[in-house]
């Protein structure tokens, strides 16, 4: 157990170096709107979802309507519900009830990237290191930047976003690399989201861009390369 918690904190290092450049923009971003240091790490430790803060803190500080804030959040985040069922028939036969509720925080796009490439069952031991390493690394980056705003130019701070593409890059390029089937699952999702990005036709917020594009390319992968009934059992139990 005490190995799987350590390989966990390996395999999110990566992760935590990516999540502290977005989370330093955010701390930048949320002190130059007018929140408290506190409050601004507050909501990144309450959260942990990028594109969902930046534009939560976007409608709070507009003083817009709540309701405008909850159909925002539903739909940026929606995607980690189809992760979330994913994730589930990866996961042990241990890793079950309190211990789904408590960690369900921690499936993020890149957490969930590197627990489905694991070729055993992910055990919550390995996933609560998984998660932390990432948690404190979003926590620390968002104070960091809060505390510093004043002091980094507004340029340098910009160029820290960029970060977490790179990091996600890294973590399905090899992937697709080793395997044709993943391959085109990137491509067919890539292509979608060309298509809603350049089309002006559609008009869809990023969270149901996002959501869309997961859900034809899943698709697509399943009905193109289904998994052998053996072979799924042997990923882990729901």
């Amino acid at each position: 157990m005490e190995q799987n918690f350590k390989k966990g904190i390996k395999d999110g290092l990566p992760i935590c170096l990516g999540y502290l450049s977005v989370s330093f923009t955010f701390g930048l971003l949320a002190v130059g709107m007018g929140l408290r240091w506190w409050q601004a790490t507050l909501i990144s430790l309450t959260n942990v979802t990028s594109a969902g803060q930046f534009a939560g803190l976007t409608i709070m500080m507009e003083a817009g309507p709540l309701i405008s804030l909850i159909i925002s959040q539903f739909f940026i985040n929606l995607r980690y519900l189809l992760m979330s069922i994913s994730l589930s028939q990866k996961v042990d036969e241990r890793f079950t009830g309190i211990h789904r509720a408590i960690l369900s925080m921690g499936v993020t796009d890149e957490i969930f990237a590197v627990a489905m490439s694991q070729e055993k069952p992910v055990s919550r031991q390995y996933f609560t290191g998984l998660f932390l390493t990432p948690y404190l690394g979003w926590g620390m980056g968002t104070l960091l930047g809060a505390l510093l705003g004043e002091i980094v130019p507004a340029g340098v701070a910009e160029l820290f976003g960029i970060a977490i593409y790179g990091m996600f890059l890294a973590i399905i390029i090899p992937k697709a690399r080793d395997s044709k089937p993943v391959l085109s699952v990137v491509v067919i999702a890539i292509v979608l989201s060309c298509i809603i990005y350049y089309v002006p036709q559609i008009k869809l917020s990023s969270g149901m861009s996002i959501t869309l594009c997961a859900v034809v390319a899943a698709a697509y992968g399943a009905w193109r390369h289904p998994i052998a009934e053996e072979e799924n059992n042997e990923g882990g139990a729901a």
